[in-house]
């Protein structure tokens, strides 16, 4: 529950910067963080996501064996760029506090013009990773981030 707190924080911090409300944690097997990141795409990159980041960083910082020991904890499943990135650079399990299908059921209640790319579930596009999620509670709380974001804050 640290680490998914600790992506709900910095879904915060995101979202007080005038991003998306997206934050994410890589741990390591042994669960200590190793790295974490927000969402950055107010930057005009709408590549900038964390868990691509994440990605990133552990192909440029890890083994192979010791990346498909982590897990990524986020505040939102990832979207099929992020889903590939994971399973390209082998990373191990994903636990994400809100799911796709929750976001794309928000967007639609909030009349929010829906993403560019289709929202599909992680294990569509790579079907060997473990994945946990929605955390019920938390998803709340990404659930209000993306009410003030298009409700104008």
């Amino acid at each position: 529950m640290q680490h998914l707190r600790r992506c709900v924080e910095l879904a915060k911090e995101a979202f007080e910067a005038g991003d998306e409300p997206f934050g994410s944690v890589l741990a390591d097997g042994d669960g200590k963080a190793l790295f974490e990141d927000r969402n950055r795409i107010a930057s005009g990159d709408a590549t900038r996501h964390p868990e691509f980041s994440l990605a990133r960083w552990a192909a440029e910082h890890m083994t192979p064996e010791s990346r498909a020991k982590t897990t990524v904890y986020t505040s939102g499943e990832h979207c099929p760029m992020c889903a590939a990135a994971h399973g390209w650079v082998g990373l191990g399990r994903i636990v994400y506090v809100s799911s796709s299908e929750q976001l794309t059921l928000w967007l639609g209640e909030l009349g929010a013009a829906p993403p560019p790319v289709r929202p599909l579930p992680i294990q569509t596009i790579a079907p060997d990773i473990p994945v946990e999620g929605p955390i019920a509670g938390l998803d709340e709380e990404i659930k209000h981030l993306h009410q003030q974001l298009h409700a104008g804050r």
